[in-house]
C-alpha cells in the first residue's frame, strides 16, 4: 500500500504567528478526523507512524507544530518560547486548526487527541469547546495541580522536567522517561527539531492553566456526553504513575461525564504512542474510535 504523503500548510494565528500544520490523508469519503496536539519538546512530524494507521483505517488526520516548537518556532524565541500570548494562544491555535480542517470535512465524526502537553491543552479546548468534537483522546496527561505541586519539589534554579527521569535512574539518557524503547529515545535525542524544555516563562505559562483546569465549575461545561478516553503508561511521571490520571477521570466523572474508558499499560512510560507495545496502543485506540463514529459509517 502506497504510504500516505503529509500535506504541509500554513495558517496565521490571531497574534500574527505563522502556525505549521500538516495533515494526512484527506478524501472526502472519510470516516472521520482525527487532530494531534504533541507533546512538549517535540513536534508533529513524530506522529507520522500512527497518523499512517489511522488513515489506512479511512480516517484523515491533522496536526500542527505549537508555537515554539517544531516549525512553527521562529526566532526571536525559538524551541520552548510560547511568546507574549503563552498556554492560552497555544489552545487557540488548536481551536483555529479544528475550524479549518472541519470545514474542509463538514459533518463527519471529529476526534482531538492530545499528549503530554497537548493533552493538558486539550483538557483546556473542552473547557470551552467540547459541543466541537466527538471524542477526546488524551495520552501522557493527568492533572496539572498535582505536576505543579511536583515541580514545587525541584531545587531552586533547576528545570523541574528533570525530576521526570528521576525514577529511571541510573539512566542511559536524560529522556528515558519517554520510553522503554531505546531507538525511539535516540531518534527524539537526535531530531534537530526536539528539545528538552520550555523557557522559564513558558512553563509559568503552563502551570498557570492549573487552577481552572482542577475548578470543578470549569469541569461542568464539558458536555456530558462527550467520550474521554485515557491512555496511560504505569511508570510515566506525568501521569504520576496513574495516580494523577485516575484523579482526572474522577474530576470528570464528578462532573458528570459518563463516557469514560481508559487502557493503562504497567511499565509503559510516558509517550505510549512510542513504546515497545505501540501496536497494542494503536489498535485499541482505533477500537475507541470505531466506537465513536457514526453507525453508518462502521
Amino acid at each position: 500500500m502506497t504510504r500516505p504523503q503529509p500535506e504541509r500548510f500554513e495558517f496565521t494565528s490571531t497574534d500574527g504567528l505563522p502556525i505549521a500544520c500538516v495533515k494526512w490523508g484527506g478524501p472526502h469519503d472519510a470516516r472521520g478526523v482525527v487532530q494531534i496536539a504533541h507533546g512538549l519538546g517535540e513536534h508533529i512530524g513524530r506522529y507520522a507512524e500512527l497518523a499512517e494507521t489511522l488513515v489506512e483505517a479511512e480516517l484523515v488526520v491533522y496536526g500542527n507544530d505549537h508555537r515554539g516548537h517544531g516549525l512553527t518556532a521562529k526566532p526571536p524565541g525559538g524551541f520552548g518560547d510560547f511568546g507574549p500570548g503563552g498556554f492560552n494562544q497555544l489552545v487557540e491555535d488548536m481551536i483555529d486548526l479544528r475550524v479549518i480542517a472541519k470545514n474542509e470535512h463538514p459533518g463527519k465524526p471529529y476526534i482531538l487527541l492530545g499528549h503530554g502537553i497537548g493533552s493538558f491543552a486539550a483538557q483546556q479546548f473542552i473547557l470551552d469547546h467540547s459541543h466541537s468534537i466527538s471524542g477526546l483522546a488524551l495520552s501522557g496527561s493527568g492533572t496539572l495541580d498535582g505536576l505543579a505541586r511536583l515541580a514545587q519539589t525541584a531545587p531552586a534554579g533547576e528545570d523541574p522536567l528533570q525530576l521526570m527521569n528521576a525514577p529511571f535512574e541510573p539512566a542511559r539518557t536524560p529522556f528515558d522517561w519517554l520510553s522503554r524503547d531505546e531507538a525511539e529515545v535516540d531518534a527524539f535525542v537526535n531530531d534537530p527539531l526536539c528539545f528538552p524544555s520550555l523557557t522559564a516563562r513558558s512553563m509559568e505559562f503552563f502551570v498557570e492553566a492549573f487552577p481552572r483546569l482542577a475548578d470543578p465549575r470549569e469541569l461542568r461545561q464539558v458536555r456530558e456526553g462527550l467520550p474521554i478516553y485515557a491512555i496511560s503508561g504505569g511508570d510515566d511521571p506525568v501521569g504520576q504513575q496513574l495516580e494523577g490520571v485516575r484523579a482526572l477521570l474522577e474530576r470528570y466523572r464528578g462532573a458528570g461525564l459518563a463516557s469514560l474508558a481508559h487502557d493503562f499499560y504497567p511499565g509503559g512510560r510516558h509517550e505510549m504512542l512510542h513504546e515497545l507495545n505501540r501496536r497494542d496502543v494503536i489498535t485499541n485506540l482505533l477500537v475507541w474510535i470505531s466506537g465513536i463514529l457514526k453507525p453508518e459509517d462502521n
